[in-house]
């Protein structure tokens, strides 16, 4: 973009075109610094109403980003953002405003810091909760190397609830490091935040009688205020600390170590850079707390925060009003369908209970907590406690469900094995997001949930083909199974087919032949089931006819249809919407090796590599996981004379297959 572009809707940008490093924020005024986050919200409106993307995080800290930058001077100096939903403006004014037409498209840049786009981004972030213990690492590593970059983890949407964040608070609270923590305080995760932590931050932002004192000895009696001595400044600190200790429940930040300031608005440009720059000054762990609106600036994403966290473009930007007619009427979410499946089971079943971690409507537990308010407890961002506490729930009788996407239960894998699956307690864990995603990529790909589940003894692992069956499973899980059970199904919306009312149990461990064939036998589970039966169909007309079985049970693995397929084809194509290690591919080699079959068998799965960014569409063609790919492995294997193990991506260059 050359200087005074017009991106987007045409608008003008006077100060943020001229913008092509941090750097050039140095020297600019307040009032500059003002205009330029109006450009930078104005310009992050216009960019997510034509390309969609995370948004109502961005819009919360445009003057905090804008202020940050021009206090302090990164690359060198390092800024880390928790979740990373929160670093669409740190990226335009790092040197990628021009890409951000690009943002979460493939071959495009990441709609998350990433550490190998841009040296700015200090480290690649995706999850919650993970700020303040990679910026403690960086602030360590800098005090052993003799360095004296500045360090600044900025944490909110509800990461604060994460565990991990105390844990690393507490810890810098021993090693004293020269460390900054703002805790953008929004109330909000994607959902409202939850918690005795979010009370407590409440009262205090809101406490008139500390907020008034505290405001007069800002405005009147600055610590660096030159007619001060050093008597006057520590008399002052300590009025302040008393203030804090007498009006606030425990000045608990100070007490983890924290020299502790705030809350201050996070929106008002002065008052920002005058706390930044005199916190720069000081030693020790910091902690800013700032007080933010998400979705600032955007009437739609102040009014309705949950719905506006992330958009997929195509509004405008005045009113928010969708741009397009209406599609048809698209087949419900496959979490729609598990969110009202749990309803009607949980009517005749008053030991259901259902439990998220900050995420009611991402995975339609808000559903069941309508019309069970009771029976369902968000725990916030804290998915090791949500299985403990579930394991703790069954060991009362009780049936808790722990809807969690598939890249968060890797956080609570040991609580999962230990606290549930060791003791066999009968937690079902509905995981959704499994497989790809799509624009949100590698840090949210479902790739590795089969694979980490399945050496756990004691657990039902199951993933349906289609809504129907991701009901029959659940009601499996919950009424016929007594021990650990997951169910993984995918993002988006499910095939549309007509459910019935009325569930029924599948007999865990059983699959089904959904086409008959010979010759070849495609094996697949989940979501890949569809893709095996179009790859089949269009083999068809070359006179290649295979079976497709529906896996439907990872474990325990249907033994006797595996070896029935492998009676009638010798080639075995095994499909999976997973990594190729540790999954459905490699139990069933496992098991032909075992039987001593001798047929060729081919692993169509996810490649052992982090999967870009990008549409479904894109991500299915670049891992062979498409009806084409899967029919053109078929093709050039079919006539394979040994047994071999075939890499779906092997045809494309390593460049084609990365981010």
């Amino acid at each position: 973009m050359t200087k005074n572009a017009k991106p987007y809707s045409g608008r003008n940008y006077p100060l943020l075109g001229n913008i092509d490093s941090p750097e050039n924020l140095n020297t600019f005024s307040i009032d500059q610094l003002r205009q330029l986050a109006e450009e930078c919200r104005s310009y992050l409106i216009d960019m997510v109403a034509e390309n969609g993307g995370h948004f109502g995080s961005s819009l919360g800290v445009v003057e905090l980003t804008v202020a940050l930058h021009h206090v302090y001077n990164t690359p060198v100096d390092k800024i880390i953002w928790d979740v990373g939903h929160q670093a669409y403006i740190h990226k335009i004014l790092t040197g990628r405003r021009d890409l951000m037409q690009s943002n979460r498209r493939y071959n495009g840049i990441a709609g998350f810091p990433k550490m190998t786009e841009s040296p700015h981004d200090a480290f690649g972030t995706g999850h919650a909760s993970t700020s303040i213990s990679a910026a403690a690492g960086m602030a360590a590593a800098r005090d052993l190397a003799g360095g004296r970059e500045k360090v600044v983890a900025v944490i909110g949407d509800g990461s604060m609830t994460g565990g991990m964040a105390f844990e690393a608070m507490n810890h810098l609270g021993d090693l004293k490091s020269d460390m900054l923590v703002i805790l953008n305080d929004n109330q909000m995760a994607i959902s409202p935040s939850t918690g005795g932590l979010k009370d407590y931050l409440v009262n205090l932002s809101l406490n008139k009688t500390y907020n008034k004192l505290r405001q007069f000895i800002w405005n009147s009696v600055s610590l660096f205020d030159n007619q001060l001595g050093d008597t006057a400044k520590t008399m002052l600190r300590k009025l302040e600390d008393g203030i804090k200790a007498s009006l606030t429940p425990g000045a608990f930040f100070e007490a983890l170590g924290f020299r502790y300031f705030g809350p201050i608005d996070g929106h008002d440009m002065e008052q920002l850079v005058t706390a930044l720059r005199e916190i720069r000054a000081l030693p020790n762990p910091k902690l800013l707390h700032i007080v933010t609106c998400k979705g600032k600036g955007f009437a739609p994403a102040e009014e309705h925060q949950s719905e506006w966290h992330a958009s997929s473009g195509g509004f405008d930007r005045e009113t928010g009003k969708p741009l397009k007619a209406k599609k048809a009427i698209q087949p419900p979410k496959y979490q729609e369908v598990f969110g009202q499946a749990l309803v009607e089971i949980a009517r005749n079943d008053p030991k259901v209970v259902g439990i998220t971690a900050a995420m009611p409507s991402g995975t339609s537990l808000d559903i069941f907590q309508q019309a069970f308010p009771d029976r369902f407890f968000d725990v916030g961002i804290a998915e090791q406690h949500a299985v403990t506490f579930a394991a703790g729930m069954a060991t009362r009788g009780f049936k808790p469900v722990c809807a969690i996407y598939s890249t968060f239960l890797q956080r609570a894998y040991d609580q999962l094995i230990h606290d549930v699956a060791l003791q066999n307690q009968h937690v079902i864990f509905a995981i959704d997001r499994a497989g790809l995603v799509g624009e949100d990529g590698p840090t949210h790909h479902g790739a590795f949930d089969l694979s980490y589940l399945q050496p756990v003894p004691n657990m039902l692992i199951m993933a349906p083909a289609d809504e129907q069956e991701l009901r029959d499973m659940l009601y499996t899980a919950l009424v016929i199974h007594k021990g650990p059970a997951a169910i993984r199904y995918p993002r988006g919306n499910a095939t549309g087919m007509e459910i019935r009312n009325a569930f029924h149990a599948i007999e865990p461990g059983r699959g089904v032949i959904t086409r008959e064939g010979s010759g070849v036998g495609l094996l697949a589970i989940g979501t890949m089931v569809q893709h095996a039966i179009d790859a089949a169909e269009e083999l068809s007309a070359e006179g290649i006819e295979p079976m497709v079985a529906n896996m439907r049970f990872l474990k325990p693995v249907d033994r006797e249809l595996v070896r029935s397929v492998a009676e009638q084809c010798d080639t075995i194509v095994i499909i999976e919407e997973n990594s190729r290690i540790g999954g459905l591919g490699s139990t069933v080699t496992e098991l032909l090796s075992e039987e001593g079959y001798h047929g060729h068998v081919l692993r169509l799965g996810l490649p052992d590599e982090f999967v870009t960014h990008g549409s479904m569409q894109e991500l299915y063609r670049l891992t062979g996981l498409d009806k084409s790919g899967i029919a053109q492995a078929v093709r050039e294997s079919y006539n394979a004379k040994e047994t071999e193990t075939y890499d779906s991506t092997k045809s494309m260059s390593r460049a084609e297959r990365l981010a």
